[in-house]
């Protein structure tokens, strides 16, 4: 890994992108977080379930070198804002907790993810990306509902 991308700055720049989110689930009113959506497509309620398990898949991953995706029990999802952003917030202190052990040296080591060969540093910069994303469609509902968005650049 080089120094611009040092775990800990990989840390803020992921947190970064978890704050915002999360602003963004904040922005849904109660009653549209889990039921609406566009041309079929999931609900950002849906979605932010998604987002937040990958807190725990990611940080199991880690500890284990277990990149399956398997043997992490990411609870009961429930419909409802409030236990999502709880899930959200216990996601971002298991983050600040456990991620600064995992040095640069492991974390660009090249191995077999279960998908492909990669290196850990390749599967969390796909998770912000799959984040990005998946924010991304949010930003669509809710101008959609009439809502404005976070501002996308305050993170």
């Amino acid at each position: 890994m080089s120094e611009l991308l040092t775990p800990a700055t990989l840390l803020a720049h992921w947190q970064g992108h978890r704050c915002l989110t999360r602003r963004v689930i904040e922005a849904f009113p109660d009653d549209q977080l889990f039921s609406f959506s566009i041309g079929g497509m999931r609900s950002f309620g849906r979605l932010g379930w998604e987002m937040a398990g990958t807190v725990a898949n990611t940080l199991h991953a880690l500890e284990h070198d277990d990149w399956t995706g398997k043997g992490v029990d990411e609870g009961e999802r429930t419909s409802t804002k409030a236990a999502l952003l709880d899930v959200w917030d216990a996601g971002t202190a298991r983050l600040n907790a456990e991620f600064p052990r995992y040095s640069a040296q492991y974390l660009g080591t090249e191995q077999d993810m279960a998908w492909g060969w990669g290196s850990p540093m390749r599967f969390l910069l796909y998770q912000i990306d799959n984040e990005v994303h998946h924010r991304g469609q949010g930003y669509v509902y809710l101008r959609a509902l009439g809502i404005e968005p976070p501002p996308f650049y305050v993170r």
